[in-house]
């Protein structure tokens, strides 16, 4: 577990509490405290796990988060539209480093979606060696014809404008227009890409889960921290 020790200043900062200009009008208002006693003094340097605002514990110094993402939030700190950030706390917005999703979903796809600012982390669980399992529920415009599943769990479907075919993927039946279905990848557009190269078409798309966490309990466009990797 992390323990920073550093200027209490700076650690509110990167923590989005307020800026380092703002340091010392903070420790005014509110009443920061480092294991019991009230600190006024910019400069003292603290360690994470001493420090209490108001009688609470800091947020964690690296934060890893569960969210089930509602449809039109986007997974960028740069486009215009309702950001999927703007969900979180303003002061997690403003840590240092910032916040980030691991890999994206679109705009119109719902569930589970994991963001966090450590960079590590991120870098691992999106590398193309990492075999993070996705899985999805699909809603299709036409039934299913019956092959989908053969398909899909060949290892060679390749998708238009691609050189290298899809890693098996596993599909289950719900009905004849939803399934279930569990891949390792995450290429652009890569089920509804899939579903088009069989001849039908995505209307709905929900990330059940990320790897060994699902969003069963969190409504949509609710969130929940989670423990360090």
């Amino acid at each position: 577990m992390q323990n920073s020790y550093k200027r209490v200043d700076a650690h509110l900062s990167s923590l989005g509490y307020c800026s380092r200009s703002e340091a010392k009008k903070f420790l005014k208002i509110f009443r920061v405290c480092v294991n019991g006693v009230r600190v006024f003094d910019t400069n003292k340097k603290v360690y994470h796990n001493d420090v209490t605002i108001n009688e609470k514990v800091l947020d964690p110094e690296s934060l890893i988060i569960l969210m089930n993402k509602p449809s039109g939030a986007i997974c960028s700190h740069d486009d215009k539209g309702s950001l999927i950030y703007s969900i979180l706390p303003d002061r997690w917005q403003r840590r240092n480093p910032k916040i980030s999703t691991i890999g994206r979903l679109d705009g119109d796809t719902t569930g589970a979606i994991l963001l966090t600012d450590d960079g590590v982390l991120n870098h691992r669980l999106t590398s193309p060696k990492s075999d993070v399992s996705k899985l999805y529920k699909v809603t299709l415009f036409n039934p299913i014809r019956g092959d989908e599943e053969e398909i899909f769990a060949s290892g060679t479907l390749l998708l238009s404008g691609e050189k290298k075919p899809l890693l098996p993927a596993k599909m289950k039946i719900i009905s004849e227009t939803v399934v279930h279905l569990e891949i390792s990848e995450g290429r652009y557009h890569q089920v509804k890409r899939m579903f088009g190269a069989v001849g039908n078409k995505v209307v709905a798309l929900h990330r059940v889960g990320f790897g060994k966490y699902n969003v069963e309990g969190i409504e949509l466009g609710e969130y929940k921290i989670l423990d360090s990797q």
